[in-house]
């Protein structure tokens, strides 16, 4: 058997192992899982809150779409395909800390020079590369949905934090399931436990898919009613001979 397909079967091996490990204690391992997705999300919520209340002057028209009018089934599945995609992403992160930490120092042996090394410290790299990225990406999302925020707030004349309230009964579940990935991912790195990081993708996608669905069916029809509520904005919003206008009732 070559170092490739040995490589693979030992993390089969690992996989099935792992997951009979969880079988016995579940609540506890997805339990550390959402308690470090949930900090992350607090933490990107925390972020967009900061960003929109430091942005001022930009003003963002709002089109008539959820969160703020209800949508139909077209826009559920918009809205979770959007999700889908960063799931993937993430998903995506964990398999190549399997990869990178697990796999390749089975490997490292048949190699030499540059190659050998990055075999070697493959998980090392992972961290950095992970970590950097994971850094770029929550920090890009949270000026650019902060920024979005502030150009809302603006137009209705609305503070940011009574709109970010309005969004939380479908973004703190939606977030909590699409980190759930990264947050295994960095407890399994952290404890050297890269062998742990597929049997981690595969328990992390099953469980976050059902909730970004009831997530978006959330945003599309129950949180523009609350958006409704705590503005007392009244969709629609329309144009006319005086520029953007919206419905206070």
């Amino acid at each position: 058997m070559d170092a490739s397909a040995y490589a693979f079967a030992h993390g089969v091996r690992q996989t099935r192992a792992t997951l009979r490990a969880w079988q016995r204690t579940p609540f506890a391992v997805v339990g550390r899982w959402a308690a470090g997705s949930a900090l992350a999300a607090t933490g990107l919520l925390a972020a967009v809150l900061a960003v929109a209340s430091l942005d001022h002057g930009y003003q963002q028209v709002l089109t008539l779409q959820p969160p703020f009018a209800v949508g139909d089934v077209a826009e559920v599945l918009r809205v979770l395909r959007s999700n889908l995609l960063v799931l993937a992403l993430h998903a995506m992160a964990c398999v190549a800390g399997f990869i990178a930490g697990s796999s390749l120092p089975l490997q490292a042996q048949h190699h030499r020079g540059v190659s050998r090394w990055v075999h070697e410290h493959g998980g090392r790299l992972a961290i950095v590369f992970v970590i950097g990225a994971t850094s770029f990406s929550l920090s890009a999302q949270a000026y650019v949905i902060g920024h979005t925020l502030a150009g809302v707030s603006h137009f209705l004349r609305v503070s940011p934090a009574l709109l970010l309230l309005g969004v939380l009964p479908h973004a703190i579940p939606e977030l909590i399931a699409l980190f759930l990935p990264l947050a295994a991912w960095i407890i399994a790195s952290r404890k050297g436990e890269w062998d742990q990081l597929l049997a981690a993708t595969l328990v992390t996608v099953a469980l976050a898919i059902p909730v970004l669905v009831a997530s978006a069916f959330v945003e599309v029809y129950v949180s523009p009613h609350l958006f409704t509520a705590l503005t007392h904005i009244h969709p629609p919003i329309v144009r006319n001979s005086e520029g953007w206008t919206v419905t206070v009732r």
